[in-house]
């Protein structure tokens, strides 16, 4: 199966964290899952960085989440077109622009999603938390 991460799913496998529910860690250690993270993901994650909102543990974090991604097989899904064009059609129950991009993502793409808020299936996504 093809699942997308959410960002704070992402951070909680890196860090074993225990609020990863145990459905989670079983499809994220499924090797016949294909694990995807997406840009707006990263892109969140080094903002946050930047602004001292996330501390990464390591003294160069671009390099660590690359290594972290190619370690746990998590591919990359990139941002197009079609799937921003999704936003304005998105009801306004979430102001998280990164969220919304994901939300975005997940549903043109058809993809189900690993993620803590519970808010993303009322958007219509398919989550497996």
């Amino acid at each position: 199966m093809r699942i997308l991460l959410d960002t704070k799913v992402f951070l909680w496998i890196l860090t074993d964290d225990v609020r990863l529910s145990a459905s989670a860690r079983r499809l994220y250690l499924d090797d016949s899952n294909q694990l995807f993270l997406s840009m707006a993901s990263l892109w969140e994650m080094f903002i946050k960085i930047g602004t001292g909102k996330l501390e990464i543990s390591d003294r160069d974090p671009v390099g660590y989440l690359r290594a972290q991604l190619v370690e746990n097989a998590i591919a990359f899904l990139p941002i197009t077109y079609e799937q921003v064009s999704g936003l304005p059609g998105l009801p306004k129950l979430h102001t998280d622009p990164f969220d919304r991009l994901i939300i975005a993502q997940a549903l043109h793409e058809g993809l189900p999603m690993l993620s803590s808020d519970a808010i993303f299936a009322d958007y219509g996504v398919r989550n497996l938390f």
